[in-house]
Formats: structure tokens, sequence, C-alpha cells
């Protein structure tokens, strides 16, 4: 009877418990039996571990075999655990080197020859040890993702076959050198192809500079789709942490891609996605499109007719940054720090409020459809504006507007303004922080009282008009917020009178 323990990490959100992989062998009639609440995937391992070790030329013992999968209580999923395992096995029958696991940590799926299969999720698994001391094992396939966490030893291993050379000392594994990281360079749509809708586009770059959610309503046609889609091009490139932690949450879902490191994330879910596939979940939660558009941008279009209980989910991740997803047999946590542009048409037909009188809807169809955005939910949204129907001498000028480039000049002189000030972009102000940072001044104050009593705004909806104030103040280099900054903040909040 022998026993061999081997240490590999189970991801869960971001977060990577260890999982001791424990492989017992006994007399008996021959068995390999699973435990510690493995999947399918996890459970069909024994047949892609038997198979190969013989292929790589080991003799797979030939009596009862017990693999516990530790700690008992977490759910395991996915193909990850086929390396470790068949290694537990080969070092519990004595053919690997028992004592030279311990500096390590094991990650792959196997296929039926013995070589390993990428997997996902390497990235937070070498985040979550760089500071252990123990290297990282993984296919070479996830070895160039892997070392992007710097630091952690990363290394890249093509079959079975090298890692049990490499632990019994016969030919080592040379560590994975990392590579210069540079950022992506992608050609976005530029803000020129945009005509007229000046509003808009003033709107559009106050909420780029500050980080703002944005409702855009209107006709069919005018430009809302096209102004959301220039956004990205916009914004500040991500910082070394935040490119990390985008390519995190990639590696999670498995769409991790290394020619597009650095750049903010654009997610535009349809409308009949549902609410796993938005906010995240299933049976071994996964990351959803709020998280996958962490540090970027999430655009929602036709928002009505998202499903309202879809919609009201993403209330909690829009002032906290994150979202918990619990399930019977777990619990997972993902960032969600998401910039939230949402479009919407008037009325069912969309044409409500356009000239010639075009809309055929009743009013009671206008009203139920409008209802289908919550009240909580649009107080979420800082700025709420029309985009109406372009005048025709604007459709066929040929003058360009004014370039993608030169706005987000202004919007980097902008938010590195607030990152100095207070660390944070002017939304990511907490609340006891807008009084300190978004105060106006006397006239400023004066003009606030008074939206606060005719317009019956709540106090979250103070604090917004407070925060797109001091933004607006940013993008004209004002230390102080004046009462024209407040003004221009109000006017931003006052279409929410559409529900």
């Amino acid at each position: 009877m022998s026993l061999a323990i081997v240490r590999t990490r189970a991801l869960i959100g971001l977060s990577a418990p260890e999982v001791i992989v424990e492989a017992h062998l006994a007399n008996g009639l021959p068995a390999f039996n699973l435990v510690g609440l493995p999947d399918v995937e996890v459970r069909e391992a024994r047949d892609r571990v038997r198979a190969a070790i013989a292929t790589s030329q080991f003799e797979f013992p030939q009596r009862r075999i017990t693999v516990n999968l530790a700690p008992a209580d977490l759910p395991k999923e996915g193909g990850r655990f086929d390396l470790p395992i068949a290694l537990g096995i080969l070092a519990a029958s004595g053919q690997v080197d028992a004592a030279a696991l311990g500096a390590h940590e094991f990650v792959g799926e196997l296929s039926l020859d013995g070589s390993l299969r990428m997997v996902r999720g390497a990235l937070g698994m070498s985040l979550a040890l760089r500071d252990t001391g123990r290297a990282l094992v993984v296919p070479s396939g996830n070895a160039a993702e892997a070392a992007l966490a710097g630091k952690a030893t990363i290394l890249p291993a093509a079959n079975l076959l090298e890692v049990c050379a490499h632990l019994n000392g016969h030919r080592r594994i040379a560590a994975h050198e990392p590579e210069p990281v540079e950022g992506a360079v992608q050609q976005l749509p530029d803000l020129a192809d945009v005509k007229g809708q000046a509003f808009a586009r003033r709107a559009l770059e106050v909420a780029a500079a500050g980080g703002h959610s944005l409702l855009m309503f209107g006709p069919p046609g005018t430009g809302k789709s096209m102004l959301a889609q220039r956004l990205p091009g916009l914004l500040p490139g991500l910082s070394d942490d935040e490119a990390l932690e985008v390519a995190s949450i990639q590696s999670i879902e498995g769409s991790f891609d290394s020619s597009i490191w650095g750049l903010r994330p654009f997610r535009a879910p349809h409308h009949s996605a549902s609410g796993p596939a938005l906010v995240g979940g299933g049976a071994s939660p996964r990351p959803g499109e709020i998280s996958l558009a962490h540090h970027g941008v999430l655009f929602l279009d036709e928002l009505p007719e998202f499903d309202r209980r879809v919609l009201e989910a993403l209330r909690e991740p829009l002032e906290t940054g994150r979202i918990t997803v619990s399930r019977a047999r777990g619990r997972a946590e993902f960032p969600a720090r998401f910039q939230l542009i949402a479009a919407m048409n008037p009325c069912p037909c969309g044409y409500f409020g356009a000239p010639g009188s075009r809309c055929c809807c009743s009013g009671e169809q206008i009203r139920r459809y409008r209802s289908r955005i919550s009240g909580p939910l649009l107080d979420r949204m800082d700025v709420v504006i029309e985009v109406p129907l372009l005048d025709p001498a604007e459709l066929q000028t040929r003058l360009p507007g004014e370039s993608s480039a030169s706005v987000r000049a202004r919007v980097e002189t902008a938010r590195s303004r607030q990152l100095i000030r207070q660390g944070v972009s002017n939304s990511q102000l907490a609340p006891a922080l807008v009084d300190g940072n978004c105060a106006p001044d006397e006239r400023g104050q004066l003009l606030l009282a008074q939206a606060i009593d005719r317009l019956r705004l709540s106090a979250r909806a103070y604090h917004r008009i407070l925060k797109l104030a001091r933004t607006i103040a940013d993008l004209g280099g004002a230390d102080t917020i004046g009462a024209a900054h407040v003004a221009e903040a109000i006017q931003y909040r006052r279409s929410l009178a559409l529900s």
C-alpha cells in the first residue's frame, strides 16, 4: 500500500483554492475511483489517464486505485486535473520521484497519446502561486499566457513523458522566458464618421472622461449604435494591472488572445441573452458578459427588449463593480467594473416624437414599452440623452466631424486629473468622497438645490450629478465646479422623465 500527494490549483472565479490530489494504491480487485465532487469531465479522466500512462511506456498499476480530490466540498470541473492525477498514480507506484512533487504545481489535460492539451485559467493559476516559490508545470500552449503573471516560474511541457523525465532528474524542463508584451494596435471606428449630433457627441465625451454610464434614446437610424461603437476609441489605454485583470478573466472564460493585450473590452450581447450569460452563472459558475467587459464597455442595444429580470441583475454590479453568483454547490465572485452604454427607441415602432408624426403606437403601448426599464435601474444611469433625427443638411454634409484622436486627448487629460486627485475615475468615487472632491461653488450649490426641488432628485441622482459636474470641470481644466458645469450635468439628467 502506498500514497502520493500532488498539488494543483482549481480555479473558481479569480481565486484559486488549493486542491490536493491524493493517489492511493491498495491490494484488491483492480478499480479506479475518483472522489471529491468530480463532475463529468473529471470523472472521464480515468480513461484519459489510463491510456496516457500506457502510451507513455509506463505501467498502469493493476491494483485498486482511489484518487481523492480534496477538499471534498469543493466541486471540481474541467480537464485540468488529468496531469496531477496521472502523476499521483505514477508516484504512488514508484515510477516517479514523489519527493520532487512538492516544489511544483501541475495542470494540464491529457490526450490518449500522453500529450498535453491547453486548459482554461492558466493565467489565474500562475497569479495565485507566483509568490509561493513553487514552479507551475503547464501545457506548452499555455506557457506564454501563464508567464504574463511575472515572477512565477513556468515550466512548459508537451507531454506526460517530459514531465516525468523532469521529476526523475533525467531531463530538466527549461523555464519559459517571458517575452516583452507590447500593447496591441487595433483600428477602432472613428468618431469623425458620425455626422451632426453635437449634443450626443459631447455627452459621449463626458461619459468617456469620467467612466459614466450612458443611455441614448431616439428613432431608428439616428446614430446611437455608431456612437456607442466609437466609445472604446475615446478611452485611455489599460494600465498593466488592469490589462492583467482583463486577461485573467478572458483566461477563465477560455477566450484569452495575446493579440488584444492592453485593449479595453467591448461587449455587445444580443437582447436574447439569459441572466447567467449576462451576469455569470452555471452549475460551475463562469464569468458573464459584465465580467468580460471589466475595465471596458458593455453595450446593450435595444435595451427594453432584454428580459426585465436580466436587466435588474445589473443594479448591484453597477454600484459595487463586482457580481456574486451563488449556487447550491458553490459561490463565486467576479469583478465587473464596466461602463454601461445602452440604446433604445422611444416606443415600440420607434418614431414617437419624430417629425412628421410617424408614430403608430398607443399611449398604453408606449407606457408598457418604457416600463420594461425600472426606475431604480434608470436612476443608475449617469447620462440619459435623446438622439434625434438628423437635419437633411447635416446628413448630406461632406465635412468630417472631430476625430476620435483629438477627443481622446482631452479625455486622457481629464482622466489624469482624476487619478492624481483621487486615484480613481469620477464615476467610481465612493459617496463619502463625493462631498470633498465634487463640491460646487456658491452659485453651483444654489442651482443644484433648485434642481433637487423641481426634479425630485434622489440621493443617488444628487451624487451622480455632482460626479458629472466634476467630470465636466475636469474636461475644461477647472479646479472648481461652477454653475455652468452643474447646469450641463443637470441637462444630462432631465431626460430621465422618459419613463
